[in-house]
């Protein structure tokens, strides 16, 4: 079907976990498709093509019908996921949200940009550090802040699992000053790998171990503009799908 968006699941309301709207209430559409294979990545089955079966090919019309069956009709902050919604073609979908006093947030790794980005209310960007085995592209993540213009409220968030995912945080917050930057503890343990689920058991132990250490780092490097969060979702529910 032509215009229609690969979808992933659909699930909430819940809240955000992670980033500048950690806590606040949302609906997810997390869409199918991604452009990059992180090494921790933790919603593989939103990621891979073997899992293509599971996903589900709709329409913008239908996407919204389904967020405001799970909100109630109440307007409700949608969180944009994936994989990479980037990827997507998610301009008439948010057309139509605003219509009905729906916001909408995105999260990507900044790799591919769209025109479109002007029109979120919030676009988080969140490019992959070395222990993602990924490369940054700079140029299009430049591309993607350019394209948000004086449209959406724009963060950037770093995965941070050690010390050189640190100072490519720091490179990245070098680039973007203008930004707020958000670190996130780094989750080893994905939800679900090439061989089937994984552990949906989170060890809360080591993450605030690692969440900590991140504090500790910041404090003693005096970054006092970046933000340190654990991801609030996995500490609640673990690994689980769709909460």
């Amino acid at each position: 079907m032509k215009g229609s968006i690969r979808i992933s699941e659909i699930f909430g309301p819940t809240v955000q976990g992670e980033g500048p709207l950690i806590g606040h209430p949302t609906v997810f559409v997390r869409t199918g498709g991604c452009d990059y294979r992180c090494r921790w990545c933790d919603t593989l089955y939103a990621v891979l093509p073997e899992f293509r079966d599971e996903w589900t090919l709709m329409t913008s019309a239908e996407i919204l019908a389904r967020v405001e069956h799970l909100a109630g009709s109440e307007p409700v902050l949608v969180s944009l996921s994936g994989g990479n919604p980037a990827i997507q073609p998610l301009a008439p979908l948010i057309a139509l949200g605003h219509r009905t006093g729906y916001t909408f947030a995105l999260e990507t790794q900044g790799s591919v940009a769209q025109p479109w980005f002007a029109a979120l209310e919030w676009l988080i960007l969140s490019p992959k550090p070395p222990s993602s085995g990924m490369a940054t592209d700079w140029q299009a993540l430049a591309d993607c802040v350019a394209a948000a213009a004086s449209g959406p409220r724009c963060a950037v968030k770093v995965a941070v699992f050690d010390d050189d995912d640190y100072a490519y945080a720091r490179l990245v917050a070098r680039r973007y000053p203008a930004l707020p930057v958000y670190l996130q503890v780094g989750n080893p343990a994905p939800l679900m790998t090439h061989a089937g689920p994984g552990n949906e058991e989170a060890d809360v132990d080591d993450l605030m171990r690692r969440f900590r250490w991140l504090v500790d780092k910041v404090a003693a490097d005096r970054w006092f503009t970046a933000t340190v969060l654990p991801q609030l979702h996995v500490l609640a529910w673990g690994n689980k799908r769709g909460v």
